[in-house]
């Protein structure tokens, strides 16, 4: 699926069910994420990561990924193709374990990314949390500007952001 070659990682593969617990120890590693983006990181939270989609998707177009080092979990990311229109792919959820980060790596998965997301979609869009300085910088970093739409989910904003690739 992706080629890593940017990462220092060694794959790359789907998230299932089995693989809960070691998404959960992710999510628990980054509590500011979820200081800004409630509630508290949970089994069932990360269920409903894996498989929530926007309207008028199907699961065919949800990818929920991991990002290995051996047999560390060191990323997760989600994201839908064709969304919100066939040119786009929406990134719903990226995130990379606090012991990896502050290394590149996480810019690295990008640029891997959207190499591999341009072979086919011409821009990628999300969510960003409104009041997470630590997301929003990062975003910015990787060249994703603010489109000057938000949105409210039921705990808290977002800001919409996005990057052209071709």
């Amino acid at each position: 699926m992706f080629a890593l070659t940017e990462s220092q990682l060694d794959h790359a593969r789907i998230l299932t069910r089995e693989d809960i617990p070691l998404v959960l120890k992710l999510y628990e590693s980054n509590p500011l994420y979820f200081y800004y983006c409630p509630p508290t990181p949970s089994g069932v939270e990360v269920w409903e990561d894996m498989t929530r989609l926007p309207p008028g998707k199907s699961s065919e177009d949800k990818f929920f990924l991991g990002f290995w080092k051996g047999r560390d979990l060191v990323a997760v990311m989600d994201f839908v193709y064709g969304y919100p229109d066939k040119e786009t792919v929406f990134i719903g959820l990226f995130m990379v374990d606090s012991s990896w980060q502050d290394r590149g790596v996480g810019s690295r998965l990008i640029v891997d990314s959207l190499t591999f997301f341009s072979k086919k979609y011409h821009k990628v869009r999300l969510a960003c949390v409104k009041g997470n300085p630590q997301s929003e910088n990062f975003w910015k970093k990787q060249g994703f500007l603010l489109t000057g739409e938000e949105g409210q989910e039921s705990t808290y904003s977002v800001y919409l952001m996005e990057k052209f690739l071709k």
